[in-house]
């Protein structure tokens, strides 16, 4: 079931972003999933660490970290509030990687980007042609998006085999953040392992801003190179390793310090707005 024309090279790298945590087999299994299709794969865990239920926190770790993984990588992402209903399940194709979620804003930031192709699975066709057995009501990402995922992997299959093209995909369920000359406004996207907020506003938005100032939860914070710019225990804005805004707290949690977590709104200004 090889298309004439595959629109990117598989290498065999596979990656997992997912809200199941540790607990329990559900990400093991997967994994067994994948390896029983395609015994050589190379499978990566980006996360399993996001928001539960949170498709935007998934789809932004994935949309800052695929760059960093080889041409050809397949990104299977399961954060599935809506497992067994009629949501409809997609893949996108977009600088020669292939990601595969649930239809559900999780792909929008990456599906909007010019150049970007989006299939939606045909199951009933996929059930057959892959021999995928029977389909869990509540686990779709062993039961769909691993094998899915391997045979993607492996190059048996190229994406536009899934499925039909499409270009009606869901919505983010967070917005972009909004720009004027002096002032930018975003959100809190994501909380991380040392407490650190993380936002959507991404340092290409600051570019002009000399000065900047950063507020959020009634405070104000200076913009910094990083955390040991302050003395331990000081707050601190910053740009991150990915290339978004966040605010820190030298040696301590920004987001139990300030009381801040997802949602958040943050506004950058410069000194003199």
């Amino acid at each position: 079931m090889i298309s004439a024309v595959s629109e990117f090279d598989a290498c065999g790298v596979i990656t997992l972003t997912t809200d199941f945590g540790h607990k329990g087999p559900f990400v093991a299994t997967m994994k067994g999933m994948m390896l029983s299709r395609f015994a050589a794969a190379r499978i990566i865990d980006l996360t399993h660490e996001t928001d539960v239920h949170f498709p935007a926190e998934a789809g932004f770790w994935l949309t800052h970290a695929f760059p960093y993984f080889p041409r050809g990588s397949v990104h299977v992402a399961v954060v599935d509030p809506g497992v067994g209903t009629q949501r409809d399940i997609v893949a996108t194709v977009f600088d020669g990687h292939t990601f595969i979620a649930p239809d559900n804003g999780l792909l929008a930031p990456i599906a909007n980007n010019a150049g970007s192709r989006s299939y939606k699975l045909d199951l009933a066709a996929l059930k057959d042609t892959l021999s995928l057995g029977d389909i869990s009501a509540t686990f779709h990402g062993r039961d769909i998006f691993a094998p899915v995922g391997a045979e993607l992997a492996a190059g048996h299959i190229a994406p536009s085999d899934l499925g039909p093209a499409t270009s009606d995909l869901v919505p983010s369920w967070i917005e972009e953040p909004t720009t004027t000359s002096s002032r930018v406004s975003g959100m809190v996207v994501a909380v991380d392992n040392f407490g650190n907020l993380i936002t959507n506003i991404g340092s290409g938005l600051l570019t002009d801003f000399d000065t900047p100032t950063v507020k959020a939860g009634g405070r104000q914070f200076e913009l910094r190179r990083t955390y040991g710019d302050v003395v331990p225990g000081d707050y601190l804005a910053l740009i991150n390793s990915f290339g978004v805004l966040e605010l820190a707290r030298a040696e301590g949690s920004a987001s139990d310090g300030l009381g801040l977590g997802r949602g958040a709104p943050v506004v950058v200004s410069r000194n003199d707005d």
